[in-house]
Order: C-alpha cells, then structure tokens, then sequence
C-alpha cells in the first residue's frame, strides 16, 4: 500500500535528485564517463555589472556543467541598455565558460518580449520553443557553440563553492 503527500520536503528533494542522478548515470555512458571529472561538478558563473557608486547596473547569473554554459539570468537596468552592456556580460560569462571550465556550448531560455533577437545576434540558435508558457508567452530555448580561442588549455576548476551544490551522487 502507497499513500500520496503533498508537502515541500527538502530532505526527500534531495534524496529524490539523488536517486535520479544514479539511475542516469546508470543508463547513460556518456553520463558515467562525466563521473569524476571537473566537467561532473555544476558550478556557479556570475558577472556583475557595477556603476560609479557601486550599485547593481546588470548581472549575468548562470552555472556551468557537463561542458555547457546555462544562463539563468541576464538583465541590464533600463537607464543603461542600448549600450552594449547585455553584450558584454554575456560575452564575459561565454568566454569565462570556454576558456576556464572548458564548455564548448551555451544554452538559454528566454520569452518571446524579453531577448531572442539579442540572443540570435550573438550567435545563438533556437532549438525549441514553448507555446503558452505561460498563457500567451513563447518561450525560446537557444544554443550556441563557443568557439575556443587562441592560447593555452582551459584550467580545471578548482575547489569548491561554498554554499553550491554538486549534482547529487
């Protein structure tokens, strides 16, 4: 007999995105192959746009994993857009992404009034979109590859960050 609950449950979240990364690993090589290298370890990527006083102009927060940039969030004030400052974060998250943690692609998601042309401006692609999310809205996925450029090797990451999770074992 099974009974059904409804309560947030942190604990049980965890264990349940513990589980699920097992059976994934299990099921999938190239999700083994990942286990025990820097590549396995999601790590946070943020870019932070300051004015003269210090205050938050823009920012740029994503995270890194399996040799994939994620964007979670880019903004840029209204007062500062038009300047090339949305270009610029993410030009910074992408190169930081390629160059320090070895992503070789980025992805995103954005609605139909935010910034898909932006995104398509800078070279990403869409790979899919969803009708209605939410009611009226599309959302976009897009991709990109980042393109490695001239000098040495990427570094691994290193340590850890505090307050971040790794992907459950």
């Amino acid at each position: 007999m099974f009974r059904l609950e409804t309560e947030v449950d942190k604990e049980r979240r965890v264990l349940l995105g513990r589980r699920l990364h097992e059976d994934n690993r299990d099921g999938s090589p190239q999700l083994r192959a990942l286990h025990t290298t820097a590549a396995e370890r999601e790590l946070p990527l943020e870019v932070w746009l300051l004015d003269e006083e210090g205050a938050l102009a823009g920012g740029l927060a994503g995270r890194t994993w399996a040799h994939w940039l994620h964007v979670d969030l880019l903004w840029v004030d209204p007062r500062h857009r038009g300047g090339g400052l949305g270009s610029r974060l993410l030009g910074e998250a992408e190169r930081l992404a390629r160059d320090d943690r070895a992503c070789t692609r980025s992805r995103l998601e954005t609605w139909d009034f935010q910034a898909p042309a932006f995104y398509r401006k800078k070279g990403y692609e869409v790979v899919g979109e969803v009708a209605d999310y939410p009611p009226g809205v599309v959302e976009y996925i897009l991709v990109k590859r980042l393109e490695r450029s001239a000098g040495p090797p990427p570094k691994e990451p290193r340590g850890r960050f505090p307050g971040w999770r790794s992907r459950p074992r």
